[in-house]
């Protein structure tokens, strides 16, 4: 019997895969859109693969349940107070600016990918959306022969010395898609597809956009139609011999009133009820350069209040407000949700499953929204899927989805 190769990543133990080892994270994907898309009969491939031995269950997430602190998790196999990166946006105590924490200057800790690639291994990183490319990308030299990242938003304009791959939209047949669209993650998934047959890759991540989630219901036309196109994706992944993990970042909630008016408490509004938080700062950590199918309104928020001031009375109101779920002083929201303290505000607030967080009306453009809002980033959406072509490998116990790793590189023996 072989021996089995181990690495050791951010104090996390991978076996080295006998198999490509691929995981998909579908960004958005509330459990929900999988259990109708089945029911539905979209996901023929999905179906196949449950019923000869896969494994279907569910995970919890990252906090806040946002694109960027979860890709991270995944990638590092740790939480958010270990690789540092908490939300897609937030005020950077060092500039005291509001800033995108999208550069590899914040990420404290090494992916997967990079622990993999320094061992020799060829890995594959592929992102529907350019803002993650640099942060997963980290630590990879695409200019060698083994390694590969790209976006799907930037695939008309990738470089051999950058990305690994030379004009992927030309190399897969399918035009540069749209960054408001379906199409920007099938183009992420076939394009693994191909890679998957024509390269073999020992690692491969492919990582998806939540717009189609953002827009449509579980069990609607629109979404088992975007899942059957996600289907045919995996059904060419377990033709190639991968192994295969499929899971989230983040669910996806209803926000809206029963008249398709966003349900959203404005934060700015209910502090300024509050003497003691006057000069209140709040940032949504949910803001990103693609938020005409949100506009920006997610379920976390955090709060810097002034030098010195007192955190107590703020807290004791805010939680009396309808639609919030929970108000967490500093200490106590990085404790619950594992975030490094000095990238969080004095106050973090959490809304319920039909509720949104905004700052003020005017502060939030809504004209892109021509669906009744859903969104995401509190408690309610942080279960995910967790599904694999075998068995799991790992514990179930508080299963995470940044178990992925190991649970796609595990070698039975």
């Amino acid at each position: 019997m072989t021996q089995k190769r181990t690495m050791t990543i951010n104090s996390r133990s991978y076996d080295w895969p006998t198999r490509p080892a691929v995981v998909i994270c579908l960004d958005g994907c509330e459990p929900a859109y999988i259990e109708a898309a089945l029911a539905s009969g979209a996901m023929p491939a999905l179906a196949g693969m449950l019923a000869n031995g896969g494994t279907q269950t569910q995970a919890r997430g990252a906090m806040p349940s946002f694109t960027n602190p979860n890709n991270l998790s995944i990638a590092t196999g740790v939480p958010s107070s270990m690789h540092g990166i908490c939300g897609n946006f937030f005020l950077d105590p060092e500039t005291g600016e509001e800033v995108m924490m999208n550069s590899i200057r914040f990420l404290r800790a090494p992916t997967i990918f990079a622990g993999f690639y320094d061992a020799g291994a060829r890995v594959a990183v592929l992102t529907a959306k350019d803002q993650l490319r640099e942060l997963l990308g980290a630590g990879l030299d695409c200019a060698s022969d083994r390694a590969i990242c790209f976006s799907a938003e930037r695939a008309g304009a990738t470089t051999r010395s950058l990305n690994g791959l030379e004009d992927a939209a030309a190399w897969l047949g399918r035009p540069e898609p749209q960054v408001y669209s379906g199409d920007l993650s099938l183009f992420v998934l076939y394009a693994g597809v191909r890679l998957l047959a024509e390269w073999q890759p020992e690692l491969m991540y492919l990582s998806t956009s939540d717009y189609i989630q953002h827009k449509h219901a579980p069990g609607s036309t629109e979404a088992n139609a975007f899942m059957a196109g996600v289907d045919g994706a995996l059904g060419g992944l377990l033709a190639g011999g991968a192994r295969v993990v499929l899971t989230a970042d983040h669910g996806m909630k209803p926000k809206h009133h029963a008249d398709g008016t966003p349900n959203v408490v404005y934060l700015d509004q209910v502090l300024a009820a509050i003497p003691a938080a006057t000069g209140a700062r709040v940032i949504l950590p949910i803001t990103d350069p693609y938020v005409a199918h949100h506009g920006a309104l997610g379920a976390f928020a955090t709060i810097y209040l002034p030098t010195g001031i007192d955190p107590t009375p703020v807290i004791e109101v805010l939680r009396q407000v309808p639609g919030i779920d929970e108000v967490l002083d500093r200490k106590a929201a990085c404790l619950a949700y594992a975030l490094p303290p000095e990238r969080v505000g004095d106050i973090v607030v959490t809304s319920t499953a039909c509720t949104a967080l905004g700052t003020a009306p005017d502060k939030h453009d809504l004209t892109g929204l021509d669906a009744p809002l859903r969104s995401h980033g509190g408690r309610d959406e942080q279960l995910v899927p967790f599904i694999v072509n075998g068995p799991l490998g790992v514990a179930t116990e508080d299963l995470r989805n940044f178990d992925a790793w190991q649970c796609a590189t595990k070698v039975f023996t």
